[in-house]
Parts: C-alpha cells; sequence; structure tokens
C-alpha cells in the first residue's frame, strides 16, 4: 500500500511540477550564473557525450511534444521566437526536475524502509537525472548559437 502511495505522490509531484514550470518567470533564469552555467568540468556538455546523450536523448518524452502550452525544444522554435527563450526554457526544465528530486523525498515521510531507498533512487536516476543531463548538454550549444547570432547582428 504505501508503494501505491508513493507512486500517487510522485504522480501528483509531476502534474504540478508542470504547472510550477511555467508560472516560473524565465527573465530570472541566467544560463551565464550558477547554477546554470556549465562547469568546467563539463567540457560545454561534450562530458556527456561520454554517457551516449547523443543517441537516447531524443527517445526520451519530451512533455512540449502534448503540452500545447509549452515552448516546442526544436530549432524552428528558437527561429521563431529566438533561441534566447530555448535556454531560459533550459534553465527552467532544470530548476524544475532539481527540485523535483528534492520533493520526491517527501515519500520518505509516509514510507520508512529500503524499498522506498530503492524506489526514490530508480525514480530520480531515471526519471530526472537524464533530463538534467539533456539541459546541461543542450544549453552550452544554444548559448554559443545565441552569441554567434548577436555578433552577427553587431556587425550588421
Amino acid at each position: 500500500m504505501k508503494f501505491l502511495y508513493a507512486v500517487l505522490y510522485i504522480a501528483a509531484l509531476g502534474i504540478a511540477s508542470h504547472f510550477v514550470g511555467q508560472a516560473l518567470p524565465r527573465d530570472c533564469f541566467d544560463a551565464q550564473k550558477f547554477p546554470y552555467r556549465a562547469a568546467q568540468w563539463e567540457k560545454n556538455g561534450r562530458v556527456y557525450e561520454k554517457l551516449g546523450i547523443k543517441h537516447w536523448k531524443d527517445q526520451l518524452p519530451d512533455m512540449s511534444r502534448i503540452m500545447p502550452d509549452m515552448v516546442k525544444k526544436k530549432m524552428t522554435a528558437a527561429k521563431e521566437r529566438g533561441t534566447d527563450v530555448l535556454i531560459a526554457e533550459t534553465c527552467v526544465a532544470e530548476c524544475v526536475h532539481w527540485g523535483l528530486i528534492a520533493a520526491s523525498a517527501g515519500i520518505f515521510l509516509f514510507w520508512h524502509n529500503a524499498w522506498a531507498v530503492l524506489f526514490w533512487l530508480v525514480y530520480n536516476i531515471f526519471g530526472n537525472l537524464p533530463f538534467i543531463i539533456i539541459q546541461r548538454y543542450n544549453r552550452p550549444r544554444l548559448v554559443m548559437l545565441e552569441q554567434r547570432r548577436q555578433r552577427r547582428m553587431a556587425k550588421a
């Protein structure tokens, strides 16, 4: 029964996270500052290529494909709205997934054993960490694209 409560709790968090993510003000996120700036050890996202990210990142679910109120995560959206919109979205998505990791610890309020720890780990390793990695992989590329675009605009 506690497992069912944990699943329902995680599902409720997932639904709530959509609304929280949509409500977060995008201008509060700066991809050039901590925690969203790429760390030196990330090598502008290239470190994630060792995890095979190019092969699996597009296979994971993308909520923007089914939720009409979300910014589409494709470069066509960047051309329509600007790369800076996608950059902000990567920051918001990362923030939401870190928030889900923290909030998912709430299952320990009603389920206190090794199975709860295992459930929590599996949920976060497979349900949140890959999405955080995708944001941290894509953001440096988008930032470089935006910087190039701004340099071209300044020359024109």
